[in-house]
């Protein structure tokens, strides 16, 4: 009952290594990139449209990250028991 502080911080700190981990790996991607087109400017245009799908995908998983964040913490919101009353949350859940 009183770890939900850990909980959140838990939850906020996987989300934010996702997050960091999605940014590395567009920095990666788009560092490639620039490097493969300047060796070879005539190539630019097909490493540009190489590119597109795997950032795309990086992205995708920024936004799941980002999506699983807000579901947990909107599930351990309503773990949180109202009024100081162990049970209450689950009698208010019962009754709508």
């Amino acid at each position: 009952m009183g770890y939900i502080g850990i909980a959140y911080i838990g939850v906020f700190l996987g989300a934010g290594l996702c997050l960091i981990g999605g940014a590395y790996g567009i920095a990666k991607l788009a560092s490639s990139a620039l490097e493969g087109a300047a060796r070879q400017p005539e190539a630019a245009g097909s490493l540009q449209t190489m590119m597109i799908i795997p950032a795309a995908m990086i992205e995708g998983l920024g936004l799941l990250a980002l999506v699983s964040v807000l579901l947990s913490a909107l599930a351990l919101n309503g773990g949180v028991a109202a009024a100081g009353r162990p049970g209450a949350s689950v009698e208010a859940a019962a009754t709508r």
